[in-house]
Formats: structure tokens, sequence, C-alpha cells
């Protein structure tokens, strides 16, 4: 583990940019970005626009090391450069900031009132690379609607796959994201929360992962995991809540810090200006920093 990366996100103030839309989302980020699907004919074009999407996020003057932590990133962006430095090493060298590589493939088929990860057979290749690539560490996502046995199946292939990402030497983010929409969402959380600390207490004292989750509707219902020594940050992911609801209730989570996608680059447009698109993009880093700090 690079004892600088860990410093910066242990004991850094700001948050974690997620930029890693992937295949399957890319197309509704371009449309909020004012790009339509007739404006790209393939995937390769889709992905070469939001590289640049990303790109000029990245290279922005207000997306700054004083508030932004770290960024995570898709494959496809991990495998291309900025400024002729390939992403990561652009990332840590010029603007000190943390790489992360999203690695899941997407969702199964919902069982059970909740959705695991596809199947990652080649996630030891992926791993090599992403160390290559200089990345601190991965994120992956599985998706939870109701309580029962699906939270308990989320629960456990994020630290089985977890004790993978660990044996090649890179940082876990374990993301089981809560679906806000849920009816039960308040029961959902209190299983989870059980499931992660029996997790949690299970690793060993040199396993340190960051867990990424869905705001709760209990204030400071994940104080403990930021207190827990296995645990190196706790992200707060938006969810589906418009910045300012995200905002609001990451504010009352105190420890917790950011980790937004769609409530980072709500707002930024294909049209503006470089002078506007950094105006626009300055005031969201601004208050997504802000509610962090609590």
């Amino acid at each position: 583990m690079d004892s600088g990366k860990y410093n910066v996100i242990r004991a850094g103030t700001g948050f974690i940019a997620a930029l890693d839309q992937s295949g399957g989302s890319t197309p509704k980020a371009l449309k909020l970005y004012g790009i339509n699907e007739d404006a790209y004919s393939s995937e390769e074009e889709m992905f070469e626009l939001v590289h640049k999407m990303r790109r000029r996020i990245i290279t922005s003057p207000s997306f700054d090391c004083d508030e932004i932590l770290g960024v995570i990133m898709f494959e496809d962006t991990m495998d291309r450069d900025i400024g002729g430095i390939p992403t990561g090493e652009y990332l840590w060298n010029v603007k000190g900031m943390v790489p992360f590589l999203k690695i899941d493939k997407g969702l199964a088929e919902e069982t059970d009132g909740a959705q695991v990860m596809k199947p990652l057979p080649d996630l030891d290749d992926l791993l090599a690379r992403a160390v290559s690539k200089k990345m601190f560490g991965t994120k992956m996502r599985s998706f939870i609607k109701l309580p029962g046995q699906g939270v308990d199946a989320v629960v456990a292939q994020q630290f089985a796959i977890a004790q993978q990402i660990l044996g090649f030497g890179l940082v876990p983010i374990v993301e089981p994201e809560v679906d806000i929409h849920s009816p039960r969402k308040t029961e959902v959380e209190d299983q989870l929360r059980g499931g992660l600390r029996t997790e949690l207490d299970q690793l060993k004292e040199d396993q340190l992962v960051i867990l990424k989750l869905t705001l709760p509707d209990t204030d400071d219902f994940y104080r403990e995991f930021v207190e827990h020594p296995r645990v190196i940050r706790v992200l707060a992911l938006s969810g589906g809540y418009s910045r300012a609801e995200a905002n609001a209730r990451l504010a009352r989570n105190r420890g917790m810090i950011a980790s937004f996608s769609r409530a980072l680059t709500e707002g930024l447009t294909v049209t503006q200006n470089d002078v506007e698109f950094d105006a626009v993009l300055a005031e969201t880093i601004g208050t997504i920093a802000e509610a962090s700090r609590t």
C-alpha cells in the first residue's frame, strides 16, 4: 500500500469524485451533459466523448486536491491518457489525487430483493493491470431493495471479492448501495449494518477497506464504521438524491465524506465555455466539500 496515497485518503479534508460511468450508464451521463445518442454511432465513439467530458472535469482549475482527495474511474479511463500521461499517474503526480478503478461488470438479475454483481472471471488480470497503472484501490457496486437473504448475499460477495483485491495490495471500496426508494429502507440499513460489522470484525489487522454507503435515514447510523480500525474511510453515495438533498443528508452524518457521481456533474453541459463550466464545477465542488467536513 502506498503510504502517501493512504494518508491522503485517511486524513484528507475533501471528498472522492466518482467519474466511473461504464457502458450501461454512459449514455445517460452524456445526455445530461448535452450529448444525445445520435451524436455517436459506436461504443468506441461514445467512450471517446465521455473521456473528453472527464478530461475536461479533471483538468479544470476548480478540480483541485484541496477539495478532491481521489477519483474513481472506469477501466476505459484508466487505459487512456490526459496530456500524454496515463490517467492514474496524471491524477496523482499532476493533481495530487488518489486514483481508484471501478472493477464490477454490472449487476446480476434481482434475487431476494437484491442484485449481486455479475461474475468477474478475469478479475485477477484486471487487478494486475490496476497495479501496473498505479491504482490505489478499486470500487465495486451491488444494489439492495429489500431486507432478507439478498442483503446477506450482497455482503458475502462484496467481502469475498474484497479478499481477492487485498491480495494484490489494493484497497477495495465496498459499495452495497441501498435503493433510496425502497419501502423498507430502514430495515435494509439495519440488516446491512449488522452484516458489515460481522465482516469487518473478521478482517486481519493489515486488511483495510473503504465503505461506500447510501446516505441513511437515521443520522450517524454508520458512525461505528467511521471509527472502525479496519475502515480507512466511509464514503457516501448520492444514490439519486438531488445534490442539495444529498449534501444536507451528508452534513448530518459526521465523519462520512462524499463520493458523488451524478450529483457532482449536475449542471455541467458541453455547450458551456470554459469559464462557465469551471464556475459551475467550482460551486458544486465547494458545496460537496463543505458537506463532507462535518
